[in-house]
């Protein structure tokens, strides 16, 4: 009887409930810059606004308000038919998990860190009205979700009359080092009315190429900054009403012993040294979106960041703006603008910078963008 029992919990009945999803977003366009490390420029682009990508979600009903979920993400380009990364089949996400209707779900593998649940939900980069050139300078507080987490497991509960939390801790995987390229990151939100409220923080140890870092360990590959410490932490609120939305956001990130700027989050080829000291961003975002018809959307937002980078003071603003026309509920053409302006950097060789371009050899950066978005 105990064995059959046992047969019973790991081959589940023939009836019981299951599915699998093929889902996924296709962004392409056409750019001008009027800067790329010193030229103007005209470029296909992909995923000006949303990341290009396919994926498969799936859950499996176990009885009694239990269910098996999983998802694997893959983020490609449209351009050249390439993969996003050559050497991760699912770049993006990659879990499997239990999840609960009463207790929340425990999931593992590679995933989004809290800032990025929490925070990036609420920002314009995080969402389908602004996209990744909205992201704030080098990405700073990873809210266009730069990096994702290695060997995590991640606790998300249940909605308690519109709060939500959540928490993840993705591993070193290093005997001997358990603080060497370790994550971990905890959020909340709460809901009531048209708010919105969200806070999040994020902790890197020696999450790049520094004394003590493990090739192992949880944002390998990933890192935006070398440095022996990275705290990202922040809060939002937004109003929603009948036909839009307004948001401000604050997010801090706090690095120590930074030695770089890694090429992907610096738009240049090398990326930027840095001189081994403390860094600091102080990121403030007003956002907002509404419909003028049930076809067509306008979005935009202002961001200031205030800098402190080896020794120096570096301001950033930055406009961003995006009207969509939707020919349907899967299928959008869209025009995007984007502004960048840079102070205090003069005498460094570091240009304004939007996220998704190379970088300028100016204070300055303005991008237009034309395209087309599908979704399936």
């Amino acid at each position: 009887m105990g064995l059959l029992a046992a047969g019973c919990i790991i081959n589940p009945s023939a009836h019981a409930q299951s599915s699998v999803t093929l889902y996924g977003i296709l962004d392409e366009g056409l750019t001008y810059t009027n800067n790329q490390h010193g030229s103007g420029a005209w470029q296909a682009t992909n995923q000006n606004v949303d990341g290009t990508r396919w994926g498969l979600r799936g859950t499996e009903d176990l009885g009694g308000g239990w269910k098996a979920v999983f998802t694997l993400e893959n983020g490609f380009s449209l351009t050249n038919g390439g993969a996003g990364s050559s050497s991760q089949l699912f770049n993006r996400q990659a879990f499997v998990g239990l999840a609960s209707d009463g207790y929340g779900s425990v999931t593992l593998g590679r995933q989004y860190d809290s800032v990025v649940d929490y925070l990036g939900a609420l920002a314009l980069t995080g969402t389908g009205y602004g996209g990744v050139h909205s992201a704030h300078p080098f990405d700073n507080d990873n809210l266009d979700d730069s990096f994702r987490v290695n060997n995590s497991v991640k606790y998300t509960s249940v909605n308690y009359h519109g709060l939500t939390f959540s928490g993840l801790y993705g591993f070193s995987n290093q005997a001997g080092g358990f603080a060497a390229n370790r994550a971990y990151s905890g959020g909340a939100s709460y809901d009531f009315g048209g708010f919105h409220l969200a806070a999040a923080y994020l902790q890197l140890n020696n999450s790049g190429a520094t004394v003590g870092f493990n090739s192992a360990g949880s944002v390998t590959g990933d890192a935006t900054f070398n440095a022996s410490r990275q705290r990202t932490f922040g809060a939002a609120a937004t109003y929603s009403f009948d036909k839009g939305g307004v948001g401000f956001l604050f997010t801090e990130t706090r690095l120590q012993n930074a030695t770089g700027i890694n090429a992907y989050a610096s738009g240049t080829a090398s990326g930027i040294g840095l001189s081994g000291g403390d860094v600091r961003f102080d990121n403030y975002e007003l956002n907002g979106h509404y419909s003028v018809t049930p076809a067509i959307t306008l979005s935009g937002g202002y961001t200031y960041t205030d800098g402190r980078l080896d020794g120096i003071s570096p301001k950033w603003n930055q406009v961003n703006f995006l009207a969509a026309y939707a020919f349907s509920k899967r299928t959008d053409v869209y025009l995007q603008t984007d502004w960048q302006h840079v102070s205090g950097l003069s005498g460094t060789g570091i240009g304004a910078d939007l996220i998704g371009l190379p970088a300028s050899s100016t204070n300055q950066q303005v991008a237009v963008s034309v395209g087309i978005r599908h979704f399936f």
